[in-house]
């Protein structure tokens, strides 16, 4: 599934800390919202994650998905953001992906 291939790549990228790689699975001009200000394009998504810690490491679960169009699917994801050094951090994430590309992602984070 596209998706998941999508996502994988990303989190592989994310646990490597490898922030121009995780940009490369963005489109140029992807609209990205983590948990600081929002973003746009590869260079603000790669200084984003050039700013998470070392170690983090990205654990996710597709909940819901839809394809909107031939090349456009939209995921709703459950991720777990582990650390070295704190407690983790769970979010729920929304996802347009176009082709294989993420366009817009966008992070909330519910209260418990």
């Amino acid at each position: 599934m596209v998706l998941e291939d999508v996502m994988d790549r990303w989190k592989d990228a994310v646990d490597a800390h490898d922030p121009e790689r995780v940009a490369a699975g963005f489109t140029e001009d992807a609209i990205f919202q983590g948990l600081k200000p929002y973003g746009v394009g590869r260079s603000a998504i790669a200084a984003y994650y050039d700013s998470q810690p070392i170690g983090l490491k990205a654990e996710y679960k597709v909940l819901e998905t839809r394809r909107l169009s031939d090349e456009m699917v939209l995921g709703y994801l459950n991720v777990d953001f582990s650390f070295t050094d704190r407690p983790t951090i769970s979010v729920y994430l929304s996802v347009l992906v176009k082709g294989d590309l993420i366009a817009h992602y966008q992070v909330s984070r519910l209260p418990n």
